[in-house]
């Protein structure tokens, strides 16, 4: 659209030159700027990074925040109990009060107390954030490391070296991952590796989960790399003498992390609900250290006097998982406009 013939000059030239400008704006800024600026927009994906901010910061405050505002994790209140129910007592003085509907939700226990023990749920939650972050951060970097390694070889190399390193992927996709899990998990001695009680059974974990998964990341970055060795840029560095190593590392690898930093944000709930589901089966992480996994298994039985018990940590999990699925969603949209479409 053109402006009047009988417009100022001035005018006429308005319109080009704020086009020309927005042009040259665009252009000065980086794909990781644009991506920025398509994520502020997702509304939705960016509540899900401000929970798992909070949930990070809440998991390394965890000492912090119980002094604060709970009890120690595995201190009893064995007098706020009914010795009869189990259940949380209305009144400790009159054990005739009843029981209280709330779970003993109140200013001394944001979230009420666990029944039969009598155990602060709010630190147990803030620390069982630890067990489940820790868990699945470090068998994603695992996993992440392994995938991206071996799949960027495969993708580059092809051949005899892509045939062997794909056969692989597929040998370990066919494995029953939870089932040895629980195997192993159920084997493992009291101490091994000069690690000892759940500093052994979080390593264990992390390894199963992180070795056991890297075929999932290993074909996308397989993929990815097949693409990627044919472009322009790798076969100027061939021209120039560089290295094998080199193109690996130094010019396929950059090009590469954002599909790497989408699958690792999706990947992370996985690994979540895969802890929680070994220590709710008992092979997890061993009692009385807190679990939401755990805390979920021993909810069970207590669901009609006690439902606090069940939906909290239920909740916990729900949340955590939801708002990394969110912020994994937002990533890949911000990154890649046209899989939203």
């Amino acid at each position: 659209m053109t402006a009047p013939l009988d417009a100022p000059e001035s005018a006429q030239k308005a319109e080009p030159e704020a086009i020309t400008e927005g042009v040259r704006n665009t252009a000065n800024r980086s794909l990781r700027q644009i991506a920025w600026q398509r994520f502020k927009r997702d509304k939705v994906a960016m509540a899900g990074g401000v929970v798992v901010i909070l949930l990070i910061l809440t998991a390394i405050l965890a000492p912090v925040l119980t002094k604060l505002f709970g009890y120690p994790p595995n201190e009893f209140h064995q007098n706020l109990i009914d010795p009869l129910t189990g259940g949380v007592l209305n009144d400790p003085n009159d054990p005739m009060s009843g029981l209280d509907k709330t779970g003993g939700i109140s200013g001394d226990h944001l979230l009420g107390l666990e029944p039969v023990n009598g155990r602060d749920l709010f630190s147990r939650i803030v620390y069982g954030a630890q067990i489940s972050l820790l868990v699945a951060f470090c068998a994603t970097l695992l996993c992440v490391f392994i995938g991206t390694v071996l799949g960027i070889v495969a993708g580059y190399f092809g051949g005899w070296v892509d045939t062997v390193i794909s056969r692989a992927m597929d040998i370990f996709l066919a494995f029953p991952l939870l089932l040895f899990a629980i195997a192993l998990a159920g084997v493992i001695p009291d101490g091994a590796f000069g690690l000892t009680g759940n500093g052994l059974r979080v390593g264990v974990l992390i390894f199963i989960i992180g070795f056991f998964n890297w075929p999932y990341i290993g074909r996308i970055v397989r993929g990815q790399t097949l693409s990627l060795k044919e472009r322009e840029f790798v076969e100027a560095a061939r021209s120039l003498g560089a290295s094998n190593t080199h193109i690996l590392f130094r010019e396929l690898l950059p090009n590469l992390v954002t599909p790497i930093l989408v699958y690792s944000t999706l990947l992370i709930p996985t690994n979540i609900i895969f802890e929680a589901s070994l220590s709710f089966l008992g092979v997890g992480i061993n009692p009385p250290t807190p679990s939401w996994g755990g805390m979920l298994s021993n909810s069970l039985q207590y669901y009609t006097t006690s439902p606090h018990f069940v939906i909290i940590p239920g909740l916990a999990i729900f949340i955590t998982v939801l708002a990394f699925n969110l912020l994994g969603d937002g990533l890949r949209d911000a990154f890649d406009p046209r899989s939203s479409d």
